[in-house]
């Protein structure tokens, strides 16, 4: 087996520098189990080719067959349920959430739960943890191979390239957020506050109530370099 050097990393030590292993396998295995079987979550890997030739993952490879694995093409489709983020990467779930996306986060959620609500949800799982993504469950996924927040941002929107829509998601659940009227959240913010601003929000979801605050200028150049956008608020 072959793979592009976008995905030699993945392979085992000993082959990443020629980018090629041999993989041996059952009769009966496929070449989605025979790519797993190298360390390559399927998630991260566009059409295979077996013998030169394009197969699909529930393919049987014979005896002696030469198997090349490409990169996932980008972009790719965002699906109906959005982005569901594993535990490790909560300040990229909220940078996301500034941007309007549909983001499900939990700090305690396990791997099985993760793994299952991706599929029962629709949902892409991001995730830096390479095991999560080799189970079958798992339908749509993404392995976060930067470090740092800025540089999994910027991997993440250059490999789904979605559709932005800033401060319209609750940063705390990932609710929608409205627009609420100042004497609707009155006694639910300082009085100073009430008085200073006119704009505000709430979470349909959690009923957060958001405002364009002190620190909305840090808000408005996260924006200006993801988004090419100022706030109308923030909270």
């Amino acid at each position: 087996m072959t793979a592009d050097a976008a995905l030699a990393g993945l392979l085992p030590r000993r082959a990443r520098r020629e980018g090629r292993l041999e993989v041996p396998h059952e009769a009966h295995a496929t070449l989605g189990h025979v790519v797993q079987a190298a360390g390559i979550p399927l998630t991260e890997v566009g059409t295979l080719l077996l013998d030169g030739s394009a197969a699909g993952p529930a393919t049987r490879p014979p005896d002696g067959s030469a198997v090349h694995v490409p990169p996932v093409v980008r972009p790719q489709p965002v699906p109906a349920g959005g982005f569901l983020l594993d535990v490790h990467l909560g300040s990229l779930a909220r940078g996301l959430r500034l941007l309007g996306l549909d983001v499900s986060w939990s700090p305690d959620a396990d791997d099985a739960t993760l793994a299952a609500r991706s599929g029962d949800e629709d949902r892409v799982l991001l995730t830096a943890d390479r095991g999560l993504l080799l189970r079958r469950s798992v339908r749509h996924g993404a392995l976060v191979r930067a470090a740092g927040a800025d540089a999994q941002l910027q991997d993440v929107l250059d490999r789904f390239r979605p559709e932005l829509a800033p401060l319209t998601r609750c940063t705390a659940c990932g609710g929608v957020l409205r627009p609420a009227a100042p004497g609707e959240v009155a006694g639910e913010v300082p009085e100073g506050t009430r008085r200073s601003y006119a704009e505000f929000s709430r979470c349909t979801a959690c009923s957060r109530v958001y405002w364009r605050g002190a620190h909305s200028r840090r808000i408005e150049e996260f924006l200006a370099r993801w988004a090419g956008a100022s706030p109308p608020r923030s909270g």
